[in-house]
C-alpha cells in the first residue's frame, strides 16, 4: 500500500529534470521570435505597407511552415528529434539576419520565407516532450511550451523595448538581437539537449509518406482525432489573426508605437505564463482536456468580441506627429509636421486622448490570453492520447501543419477585413467563429478512454 502511494504520485508528476533542456531551448528560440512579433507590422508600415500587405507578410512564414512542418515532423520520427531541431534553428538564424539587413519590403518577405521553410521548431519540441511524458503529465508538459512562449512574450518585448531605446527606434537592431538568441539556441541544442527518441523506435513508420495533402485529408477522417485537427485549424484562424494583427490594431486604434506594443505583449505574456506554466496542469488533471477545450473556445469568443469594440481613443501621452516621425524615420524639428503619405495605415488624431481605449483593451486581453493559452496544449494533448505511440510525432506534425495553414490564412483574410470593413471586423468575426466551434465541440468531442482511467486512478489515490 505504501509502495503504491509512492509510485503513483511519481507517475502523475512531470519529470522537470528531463523536460528542462527542451523548455530552455524552446524559450531561447522563442525569445528571438517574440522580439520580432510586436515590431513586424510596424516594421512593414515603415516601408509604406497597408493592412492587407502587412497581412501578406504575416502569412509568408506560416505558408512555408505549413509545407515544411509535416516533412520535418516525420523526419524527426525517422532520424530523431535533435538533428531536425538543429536544422530548423539554422533556418531561423538565417531568416533573422536577413530581417536585420532588410532595406525593402521584398527583403522582409524573403526573410520570413526562409525562416518558415525550416520552421518546425515547435512541432519537434512537442514530439520531444511527448517522448518524455506519460499520458497524465502530457498536457502539463505541452503546456510548458506555451509557458515558454509566455515568458518569451515577457522578456522578448522588454529586450525589443531596450534595443529600440538604445538605437533611437532603429527597427533593424531588434532583428540582429533575435539572431543572437537563435544562435544561442543552436548551441544549446547541440551541446545540452539529449535525444528523446530511442534508435529502436525510429523509422518504424517508413511505409507512411512524409507528407501529402492526401495524408492530411486522411488524418481529418481519423475517427478519434479528425475533428480535433479541424478544431486546431479553426481556433488558430481566430487566435492567429489576433496575434498577427494586434500590433496593427493598437497602432490604428490607440496610436501605440513599437514600445507601447511591446508593453501590451508583456502583459499578454504574464497571463499566458500564469495559465500554461502552472494552472493548466491542475485544470487538466481536475477537468480533463475535453472540458478545457470547451472553456478555451468560450473565453476566446468573449475576449475577441470585446477587443473588437475597443474605443478608438489614444492614451493621454499620444502625439500623432511623433508617431509619424518614428515610422518614417524622419528627424522633425520643433513646430514641423512630418509627411504622412509614406505611411499606409490610418493613425488616430490626437484631439480625443484618454484612458478608455487602453483600459478596455487590457480587460479584453484577459479572456483572450487565458482561452488561447488553454486551447493549443489541450487539443494537442488530447490528440496524443487518442493515437498510437508510433503516430505521435507524425500526428503532431500534421497538427502543426493545420496550425500553420490557419496562420497563413488568418493574416491575409484578417488584413483584407481590416482594410475593407474596418479594424474591428477580424476580431468580432473571429469571436463569432469561436462561438460556433464551441457549439460543434460540445456535440462532436465525446468522452474517451483517457477520461475513464485517470478518473478511476484519482479516486483510488484519494482514498
Amino acid at each position: 500500500m505504501v509502495q503504491n502511494e509512492n509510485t503513483e504520485p511519481a507517475e502523475e508528476k512531470l519529470d522537470y529534470k528531463q523536460i528542462l533542456p527542451i523548455f530552455v531551448i524552446v524559450l531561447i528560440d522563442l525569445m528571438g521570435l517574440t522580439i520580432i512579433i510586436p515590431l513586424l507590422p510596424l516594421y512593414a508600415a515603415s516601408f509604406g505597407a497597408n493592412p492587407f500587405t502587412i497581412g501578406l507578410l504575416g502569412a509568408a512564414y506560416p505558408i512555408m511552415q505549413f509545407l515544411g512542418a509535416p516533412v520535418l515532423g516525420r523526419a524527426s520520427d525517422r532520424y530523431g528529434r535533435k538533428p531536425v531541431l538543429i536544422i530548423s534553428q539554422i533556418g531561423t538564424l538565417i531568416g533573422f539576419i536577413m530581417l536585420g539587413l532588410a532595406g525593402s519590403y521584398f527583403m522582409l518577405f524573403l526573410s520570413r520565407i526562409i525562416d518558415g521553410i525550416s520552421g518546425a521548431n515547435i512541432a519537434t519540441a512537442q514530439a520531444a516532450i511527448s517522448d518524455s511524458t506519460t499520458e497524465k503529465t502530457r498536457t502539463q508538459g505541452l503546456g510548458l511550451i506555451g509557458a515558454a512562449f509566455g515568458i518569451g512574450f515577457i522578456i522578448g518585448p522588454i529586450i525589443a523595448f531596450a534595443s529600440l531605446a538604445l538605437s533611437d527606434n532603429n527597427y533593424h537592431v531588434p532583428a540582429f538581437v533575435a539572431a543572437f538568441f537563435s544562435l544561442l539556441s543552436i548551441l544549446l541544442t547541440s551541446f545540452w539537449f539529449k535525444e528523446t527518441l530511442p534508435e529502436e523506435r525510429r523509422g518504424q513508420g517508413e511505409d507512411r509518406p512524409s507528407f501529402s495533402f492526401k495524408a492530411m485529408a486522411r488524418a481529418v477522417t481519423h475517427p478519434t482525432v479528425g475533428f480535433l485537427l479541424l478544431l486546431m485549424f479553426g481556433q488558430q484562424l481566430a487566435f492567429g489573426g489576433f496575434e498577427q494583427l494586434l500590433a496593427l490594431f493598437t497602432l490604428t486604434n490607440l496610436g501605440l508605437n513599437a514600445s507601447g506594443n511591446a508593453v501590451i505583449f508583456v502583459y499578454v505574456g504574464l497571463i499566458v505564463v500564469a495559465v500554461q506554466g502552472g494552472l493548466i496542469g491542475r485544470w487538466s488533471r481536475r477537468f480533463g482536456d475535453r472540458r478545457l477545450i470547451y472553456a478555451g473556445l468560450g473565453l476566446l469568443a468573449v475576449g475577441l468580441v470585446l477587443l473588437g469594440f475597443t474605443a478608438r481613443q489614444p492614451p493621454p501621452w499620444y502625439s500623432r506627429a511623433d508617431l509619424e516621425a518614428e515610422l518614417t524615420g524622419e528627424v522633425i524639428l520643433p513646430g514641423e509636421t512630418p509627411p504622412a503619405q509614406e505611411i499606409g495605415v490610418d493613425l488616430p488624431d490626437d484631439d480625443n486622448n484618454g484612458w478608455l481605449g487602453l483600459a478596455w483593451i487590457l480587460v479584453a486581453m484577459i479572456p483572450i490570453s487565458v482561452g488561447g493559452g488553454i486551447l493549443q496544449p489541450a487539443i494537442n494533448s488530447l490528440i496524443t492520447k487518442r493515437v498510437g505511440l508510433l503516430e505521435v510525432g507524425g500526428m503532431l506534425g500534421i497538427s502543426a501543419a493545420f496550425l500553420s495553414a490557419a496562420n497563413a490564412v488568418a493574416p491575409v483574410a484578417g488584413g483584407a477585413l481590416f482594410q475593407g470593413l474596418g479594424p474591428a471586423a477580424p476580431f468580432i468575426l473571429g469571436g463569432l467563429l469561436m462561438a460556433l466551434l464551441l457549439l460543434l465541440a460540445l456535440r462532436l468531442i465525446k468522452p474517451g478512454q483517457e477520461e475513464a482511467e485517470p478518473a478511476g486512478l484519482a479516486r483510488g489515490g484519494a482514498h
